[in-house]
């Protein structure tokens, strides 16, 4: 939920004065979240060695309580002010038409028999009532609620609607379903066959998130005006080197070079973890240039929730291929085998990038 506040304040950061820094500001969001990764990474790593369990758990519950009177320091204003400053705008432009049509009517000529008065007068109670009607006040607050749902419900549609919102987000769920995710079982390679320690595992994730920080640097400054074709083939193409990584870990074909377990494992981190922000970065640029006011942390939740539901489809695909392999935490003999599944799955998303609108850019014009 705070990402996807955090994302929404970004978005309407990008409509107002600041939009031609659209990228500058999805990248300072990113950039500041994997620096504060990689400080709780190494808290982690140090509190885990050093502190009784309970004295940690006590210590991570002050961290979110300070984040929590942080979000006292957030100035923002509510949406019904604008909305009611538009619906007094319509009140008074009603107002005036309806007295303007009076004022037509009082110059008509009083010789007018009696039948054409009666059918004038009927006449402009329907218009009165006809103007009247749309600028009536909502009697209650839930009628305000439902109407400002509908509004945002009608606002989100149009939006998802769009070909460029909707083939790049249909293209992001077939590409993560189709992926056989195999992270959990080359966690239990890492620690039951290369004995690698949980410390170990933490600074890894450290260069995981310094490799976080680089991709979106690169991406920034390089990969923002290409075509979202380019980068997502790329992108693709270098998942697909990640996974000759891990092929090249579970072999051990390193060994015979002189290259520890440990180097192999960290350079992969970092090396996966640029390149998935090259898949992730244009589309969230994207979604905040053409979200329309008022609904974007609605659009951002819908996209996460959906690129979620990819990726743990995802992982049940890969779950179900390592029973089918009859991969376990006892047995590895075929993991070299699921890991060239994945990596021939890792490619295949590469056919239908059709999808994706081909003048689309990572950033929207």
């Amino acid at each position: 939920m705070a990402d996807v506040v955090v994302d929404a304040m970004v978005a309407e950061a990008v409509h107002s004065e600041l939009a031609e820094f659209a990228g500058d500001l999805q990248s300072l969001s990113w950039l500041s979240m994997a620096l504060g990764g990689i400080f709780g990474s190494l808290l982690g790593g140090y509190t885990l060695s050093q502190l009784r369990i309970d004295t940690i758990f006590l210590l991570f519950s002050i961290l979110p309580a300070i984040q929590l009177l942080s979000c006292s320091l957030i100035k923002e204003s509510p949406l019904e002010s604008d909305g009611a400053q538009n619906h007094d705008s319509k009140t008074m432009k009603f107002k005036d038409d309806v007295d303007h049509s009076n004022r037509k009517n009082s110059f008509i000529k009083t010789s007018k028999t009696s039948k054409r008065k009666n059918k004038r007068n009927n006449d402009n109670k329907r218009i009165n009532l006809k103007y009247e009607s749309p600028i009536r006040q909502p009697r209650s607050r839930l009628e305000r609620y439902c109407i400002s749902l509908k509004s945002a419900i009608c606002n989100l549609v149009g939006t998802f609607k769009q070909p460029i919102i909707l083939r790049p987000m249909a293209w992001f769920f077939f590409s993560n379903i189709t992926v056989p995710s195999l992270s959990t079982v080359m966690f239990y390679y890492q620690t039951e066959v290369l004995k690698l320690e949980a410390s170990f595992l933490g600074t890894a994730r450290v260069i995981g998130w310094i490799g976080l920080m680089l991709g979106t640097y690169i991406y920034n400054r390089y990969l923002k005006h290409k075509k979202l074709r380019e980068v997502l083939l790329m992108a693709h193409v270098g998942l697909g080197i990640g996974c000759l990584l891990d092929i090249i870990l579970v072999s051990k074909l390193h060994n015979q070079l002189g290259i520890p377990d440990k180097h192999v494992v960290l350079w992969g981190s970092a090396f996966s973890d640029t390149i998935r922000q090259f898949k992730l970065m244009p589309f969230l640029i994207l979604s905040g240039r053409l979200c329309p006011h008022g609904i974007e942390g609605t659009l951002f939740a819908l996209f996460m929730s959906i690129n979620n539901l990819g990726s743990t489809l995802g992982a049940f695909l890969g779950a179900a291929l390592a029973s089918a392999l009859n991969i376990s935490s006892d047995s590895f003999h075929n993991l070299i085998f699921g890991i060239s599944i994945q990596l021939l799955a890792t490619l295949f998303p590469i056919s239908f990038l059709f999808l994706i609108p081909k003048e689309a850019t990572g950033l929207a014009s």
